[in-house]
Order: C-alpha cells, then sequence, then structure tokens
C-alpha cells in the first residue's frame, strides 16, 4: 500500500532532480497567486483609503445644495435642523476672494458657514478656536492657506485683508483677524467644496452682509448615524419638497428639484462598487496567469510520465494498483501547485505592501486570502495533473517495460 507520506517524499525527490524545470513549471502559479493577493489587498486599501478620506470631511454628513440662487433661507435651516434624526446644521456660503496678507495676494476660496460647522464638518483645530456665531471680522483658515498659499506663514492672531465682488460688481474689503488654524486631515478627497485645507471659514452673517445677500448656497448637515442616514436624508428630502413646493410625483426626479442631496452613505456605496469593479478587472487579467500555470503543470506532468514510463512498468509489476500509481503523480502535481502557490502569497505580500507604501495607502491585508490563495494552488494543480496521472495509472505494464 502505497503512503500518501511515501508519494509525498517521491514527489519532492522527483521535483529536487530537475530544479529549473520545476522552477519553470511554478513560475505561471507563483505569478498568478502573487497577482490575484496583491490585487486583492490594493483593492481593500484603495477601499479603506476613501472611506478615511470621506470619514475626515464629515461625520455621517448630509450635503444639500441649491441650483439656484435666492433658494434657502433660514426657514429652510429650521427645517432641517427639525428634521428627526439630524444632529447639527450649518448653513453654507462660498465665495472666491482676493485674500492679501503683508505684500502677497492670492485668490481664495471663502466660506460662510455657522459654529456648528466644526462639529459636523469634522474639523480639528491645530492651533486657535474655531469662529463662533457671536464672531464678526474673525477668520479661520486652512493649513495649506496658513503654510502653502503666501510667502510667509500665517498665525492664529495676525491679520488677512479680505476683498470680494458683490453680483453688482461693487467690491468689498475687510480685515480679520486670524483666529484659528485648521489641522490638515491629510485628505486628497474632494466634494462640493468641503476640502478645508485650502479654504478660509468666516461667520456667515459677515458673508451675508459683505455680499449683500439674505440666502444661503446650502447646508451641511449630520445625520445621528451613517446606518440610518438614508432614511434621515429620504425624510428631508421630502420636507424640503414640500416647502419649496416641488409635487410629491416629482420626489423621485432629480431635474424637477431646484436642490441637490447628497450623503456620506451615497459616497461611500459609489466607492465600494467602484472598488468591487476594478478589483473584479484586475483579478480576472491576473487568472489568466493561473491557467498559464495550469497548462505549464499539465505539460511538465506529461513529460514526466513519459520519462518515468518503465518505472510505472516496474511498479505495476511489483502489485501497484492503479488509483496508487494516480495518487502519486497526483500528489507531485499538486506539490508542484502548492510550492508555486507559497510563493505566489510570500510575493503578492510584500508586493502589496510596498505598492502601498509607494502610494501612501493603508496596508489592508485580508487574511482569508492566504487559505484562499493556497486552496487555489492546490486546485490548479490538481486540475492540471488529472490527466497526465490518469494516463500513467492506465498504462499497460508489459508496454511500460517494453517503452523502457
Amino acid at each position: 500500500m502505497l503512503s500518501l507520506k511515501h508519494s509525498f517524499r517521491m514527489a519532492v525527490s522527483s521535483i529536487s532532480s530537475s530544479k529549473l524545470r520545476s522552477a519553470l513549471t511554478t513560475l505561471g502559479i507563483v505569478i498568478g497567486v502573487a497577482a490575484v493577493i496583491a490585487n486583492v489587498s490594493l483593492g481593500a486599501s484603495f477601499n479603506q483609503f476613501f472611506t478615511e478620506e470621506i470619514g475626515s470631511v464629515g461625520n455621517n454628513f448630509i450635503i444639500v445644495e441649491g441650483k439656484t440662487s435666492n433658494l434657502f433661507h433660514d426657514d429652510e435651516m429650521e427645517i432641517i435642523k427639525n428634521t428627526p434624526g439630524i444632529m447639527g446644521v450649518s448653513p453654507l456660503s462660498q465665495e472666491v476672494a482676493q485674500v492679501k496678507y503683508i505684500s502677497t495676494t492670492r485668490q481664495i476660496t471663502v466660506q460662510g458657514v455657522s459654529e456648528d460647522y466644526e462639529e459636523v464638518g469634522n474639523i480639528q483645530m491645530e492651533s486657535g478656536t474655531f469662529i463662533d456665531d457671536k464672531d464678526k471680522y474673525m477668520a479661520v483658515i486652512g493649513h495649506d492657506v496658513a503654510y502653502d498659499k503666501f510667502d510667509r506663514k500665517i498665525s492664529d492672531k495676525n491679520t488677512i485683508e479680505l476683498t470680494f465682488t458683490r453680483a453688482d460688481g461693487e467690491t468689498i474689503t475687510k480685515q480679520f483677524k486670524v483666529k484659528g488654524i485648521v489641522d490638515s486631515p491629510e485628505t486628497t478627497f474632494v466634494q462640493s467644496g468641503i476640502e478645508p485645507d485650502d479654504r478660509i471659514f468666516i461667520p456667515i452673517a459677515t458673508m451675508n452682509e459683505i455680499m449683500a445677500e439674505d440666502y444661503y448656497w446650502g447646508f451641511f448637515a449630520a445625520a445621528s448615524s451613517l446606518e440610518s442616514i438614508d432614511e434621515v436624508t429620504d425624510e428631508l428630502d421630502k420636507r424640503l419638497a414640500r416647502d419649496l413646493g416641488v409635487p410629491f410625483r416629482d420626489l423621485d426626479n432629480e431635474d424637477a428639484k431646484p436642490y441637490s442631496l447628497v450623503n456620506q452613505g451615497e459616497i461611500l456605496e459609489e466607492v465600494d462598487q467602484l472598488s468591487a469593479a476594478l478589483g473584479s478587472l484586475l483579478t480576472s487579467v491576473a487568472l489568466i496567469s493561473l491557467i498559464v500555470g495550469s497548462i505549464g503543470i499539465m505539460n511538465i506532468m506529461l513529460v514526466t510520465v513519459t520519462e518515468r514510463t518503465g518505472e510505472i512498468g516496474i511498479m505495476k509489476s511489483l502489485g501497484y494498483k492503479n488509483y496508487e500509481v494516480l495518487s502519486l503523480f497526483m500528489v507531485e502535481s499538486m506539490v508542484v501547485g502548492l510550492l508555486g502557490g507559497v510563493l505566489g502569497i510570500i510575493l503578492g505580500v510584500l508586493g502589496a505592501y510596498l505598492a502601498d507604501n509607494a502610494m501612501g495607502l493603508p496596508y489592508v491585508f485580508p487574511v482569508d486570502m492566504i487559505l484562499i490563495g493556497m486552496l487555489v494552488s492546490l486546485v490548479v494543480g490538481l486540475l492540471a495533473g488529472l490527466y497526465p496521472a490518469n494516463k500513467a495509472a492506465r498504462m499497460n505494464p508489459v508496454d511500460a517495460l517494453r517503452h523502457e
């Protein structure tokens, strides 16, 4: 009776006797497994990266944006504030202003917000404090504005000059004292102008006074949880539609509404879909290497069967059963696949780690991919060796010995 242990030893001996050929045979499996593991890991890293990016600009945020001016006022803000599930809301207004510090002038986006924006916008302060609703000519500046936009760095308590242009063409210049500097969230995500690094925040009442306006560009709200954000958004949509005269039948028609709504959950869902599609595409390409690798194993096993025809004849003449000969070559084929899988896993883990570091992504490696990689390599070896092993097992011992 040929034991599995003995079969394994014979398989290792056969592989060791032709090191170069065995190495070339496993190369396709190594590349295929490594590519699949690296791609899955990179997909998970990208997904976590964008999730962290999106989360850095707000806590369970809902953005309400008007498609026309003079649409949102205090009444709409009260509607949003009183919607069940809304934990906070800040009105928004936005203008591009000429900003002067000492002798340097730059064009920078200035946002009018309320004090609640610090919480709903997930604002973290590097120095100073965020604006208060009682403030007037006070400003909070983004990290890039403070350190990169001007010839000299701006610190809190410095004074900057902001020049706005009204709709009628009149320019208004005001001096603002820097109350604080926003800590960089280290995010490159930009959605509807909520990236804080390169912006200046001033009280929205001051913004409206300067621009001679009494309406808001939109609102930045926060739901109580990410799990309930879609339900809260739907309720908010219904209330705003009713307030602004949008017929109920047009509630699902985005073109019929004078405003748009987007929430964190929807963006995360889009990111998940994009990551899944990209991961599937890359993994499909990587699977081609596995197919090529399986063909390589099949070819080398056919060669091995031919080379060892005499040995097979001797084994059969000594009483070895067909299934024992079959298992001998199947084990050898699976060992080749497993060896390629182990090397592929190591290469894939290392490749994903280096790629994540090079791109500044968080390193995420699904541990279950190790088991999947081992299983895939074993299955590939099994399927690739099935035909050659069966061919060896069905040999007639007399013909096999005569071949020798």
